[in-house]
């Protein structure tokens, strides 16, 4: 372990650990091509890092740990075999808030929460609870994260949840369709406010689809480092010791 003294933060750190961050692969099996991207790099960052995190909407929907298709079990397999060389972590995002125990045994992913540090300076977040502006959008996630609303959900039978997903999905597209660019991404108040209670000086987010590298409102030392959707290309941030950079790469390679 090469540990390392702060002195902005008057602590000592770990600087030798190798990661990755991605988020937004939106995987379905209609996207083929995505998939196999996502296992591609999976199978390649598993041999040069220490731990890969995904931070939420990995799958554009899931609706339960039941899932036998095709392609569920595909995914839990290529989890799987990465899991074998690094430690992979996964986040809940907005569309695979209903990954559970079971999902994460079979995979053998760890889940963690939202918000989570590390290293005690870099903290990890889906990023959608940090678009306060959209308050419609808040209080239906506060609905869907309910432990009632979700036990309700999973007491139905598998192929009227896929439907109901569905459907949730074709109206989130058309509300967000009517709304504006500014109220769907991150309130940079409420990002200030959760590096300062959390301590980190680094946030690491997706959700928003706008990559990009930024400083924190307040205090120029704060980074907010935010991944892509994985549409065009594959995004990743990557942890090099003490370096952090975001990297796009051909979903063909």
């Amino acid at each position: 372990m090469e540990t390392r003294y702060d002195p902005s933060t008057d602590r000592y750190y770990d600087f030798s650990m190798k990661r990755v961050f991605t988020s937004d692969l939106h995987l379905d099996a209609s996207t083929p091509e995505v998939f196999v991207g996502f296992t591609n790099m999976l199978q390649r960052e598993a041999r040069r890092v220490d731990e890969i995190y995904i931070l939420g909407d990995l799958v554009e929907m899931w609706v339960g740990d039941d899932d036998d298709s095709d392609f569920a079990n595909s995914l839990v397999n290529t989890l799987k075999l990465a899991s074998a060389h690094a430690k992979v972590f996964v986040q809940h995002g907005n569309r695979d808030f209903l990954f559970r125990n079971g999902f994460c045994e079979r995979a053998s992913v760890e889940l963690i929460a939202d918000p989570c540090l590390i290293d005690d300076r870099i903290l990890l977040s889906h990023g959608d609870a940090f678009c306060t502006d959209d308050q419609p959008y808040q209080e239906v996630r506060e609905l869907l994260r309910s432990e009632q609303w979700q036990q309700n959900l999973l007491q139905k039978p598998l192929q009227e949840r896929q439907e109901m997903g569905r459907q949730m999905r074709l109206q989130s597209t058309q509300a967000n369709a009517n709304k504006s660019a500014q109220i769907m991404d991150v309130n940079a108040g409420a990002v200030a406010e959760v590096m300062r209670t959390s301590g980190a000086s680094v946030l690491i987010h997706g959700h928003t689809h706008r990559p990009g590298d930024y400083a924190v409102r307040g205090n120029d030392s704060f980074r907010r480092i935010v991944l892509g959707d994985w549409q065009d290309c594959g995004w990743l941030c990557r942890q090099d010791g003490d370096e952090l950079r975001l990297e796009c790469f051909s979903l063909a390679q």
